[in-house]
Parts: C-alpha cells; structure tokens; sequence
C-alpha cells in the first residue's frame, strides 16, 4: 500500500490495483477481436492438424478457426499431409506486446514450409503467421512452373558468391534452425533458465542437394542458415544470411 501526500500535507491511501492472474490473461489472449468475422460453416483441411500449447491450454472455438484457415492453404499444395501449430505464451509481463507466439509448419511430399509471429493476442500472431505461411507456400508452387525464354528467374545460386568466407560470428548471431528438423528433448536435471547448456538436439535426413535448392528451402523456414549435403562437393555445408540481401556459404575442406 502506497500514500498520496497532497499540498496541505494530508496522506490518503492508495491501493494499487491488483493484476490480472495467469488464467486472466491467457484467456484474454484467445477472446476474439471485435470485427472479427467468423464461418458460418468452419471446414477442416484434409490434411493431418496437430496442436501443441506451451504454457497455454488451446480452446476448441480456436482450433476450429485455425483449421478453416488452414484448409484455404491447401489450394497450392494438395499434397500436404501434416500442418503442425505451436502455440507459446509468455510469462514475463515487460513481453506484454509479443508474449502470444504461434508457429506453423506445413509438411508434405515437398520442402517443410514453416512461418512463425508474435503479438498481443492469438488471433493476430495467427494472422501474421498465415500471411507468411501463404506467400512461401505460393512461393513452392510458382517455383513448379515452367518457365521460357528471358522470363527464366535467375538461380540463386548464380547470384551467390559461392566464396567460402571464415565468418562464423555471422552464423553464431543467429538464432534460427534448419528445416525439417526432429526436435529430441531430455530432461538433464538443468534447469531451463541456466546458460551454457546443449539442451536441445535436432536431426535431418542427409539428402544431397545443391546450393540453390539448400538457399531455396533456408528461405521457406524463415531461418537465417541452413545446414545440407553439398550434391556437388559430397560435403556437409551451410548456408547462411548476410547483410544486404546477401548469402554465405560454409564448407568443410
């Protein structure tokens, strides 16, 4: 309890307001926003949709919104099998404005194509995270196309300086992962705030492929650096993001 002393030099209480519980803000963070416009009739995609909540539980009236959204992505790929949706709260208050994180990764005969975003709320992390989910995956399907004469797109690879350059400060800054990845998890007895701990280990399939299509899929996860099996050397490689809209590449020699 606090005191308010006003210029005649009389005190009066003050009771600070209390906050809002965990359960409080949690469902705030799933209450629709106004103007939001629902289907009348929700349907589900044909594809697989799983959901896993990290410190939230995900009420049914969400899911069903997020499968109809999810059933219109299927118009550029019908050959996804799974959509995986993550959902992580936040706990920390000062994260306030970005504690709602929604992840959603599309996985099917193709590339793994992955987009993530953070707000106030779960209905517009989802929006965020849709609309990017949506340009990569049309990304994939314009990439399918034939294309003729001078209107073929320049390879990625061709504009890359394919100079292995010793910067690994580049790479370390990072904190993304590779696609299709498989997270494997073990509870070490550390506890998860302690720095300086392998906590985490991921693995791929080592299938070969070349710069291009390495650079190709780094762009459709959203990461910044990629880890794959050089077709052309027979080498573990990375590609990685630089400044300028420019891309590394690591070798091993």
């Amino acid at each position: 309890m606090s005191t308010v002393i006003h210029r005649k030099g009389h005190r009066e209480s003050k009771v600070a307001e209390p906050r809002p519980s965990e359960a409080e803000v949690v469902a705030k963070a799933f209450e629709p926003p106004q103007g939001l416009v629902e289907a009348t009739e929700p349907v589900q995609p044909e594809a697989t949709v799983t959901y896993n909540g990290r410190n939230v539980e995900i009420p049914d009236h969400y899911r069903i919104y997020v499968g109809d959204k999810l059933a219109r992505l299927e118009r550029y790929d019908s050959k996804i099998s799974r959509f995986d949706v993550v959902l992580f709260h936040e706990r920390n208050p000062r994260q306030a404005k970005a504690s709602q994180q929604v992840e959603i990764t599309a996985t099917g005969k193709g590339p793994v194509v992955r987009a993530q975003a953070c707000g106030e709320n779960f209905y517009a992390s989802l929006e965020s995270a849709l609309d990017k989910l949506d340009s990569r995956l049309r990304r994939v399907k314009t990439r399918r196309e034939v294309h003729y004469g001078n209107r073929t797109p320049k390879s990625v690879a061709e504009a890359t300086s394919t100079t292995v350059e010793a910067d690994l400060a580049a790479l370390a800054a990072t904190n993304g992962n590779a696609s299709g990845l498989v997270d494997t998890e073990w509870d070490d007895g550390v506890a998860p705030h302690t720095p300086g701990q392998i906590v985490r280990i991921k693995e791929h399939p080592d299938n070969p492929m070349t710069v291009d299509d390495a650079l190709y899929e780094m762009e459709l996860v959203g990461h910044d650096f990629f880890l794959f099996h050089d077709k052309e050397t027979d080498k573990p490689s990375v590609v990685y993001r630089r400044h300028a809209f420019d891309y590394g590449l690591i070798r091993l020699s």
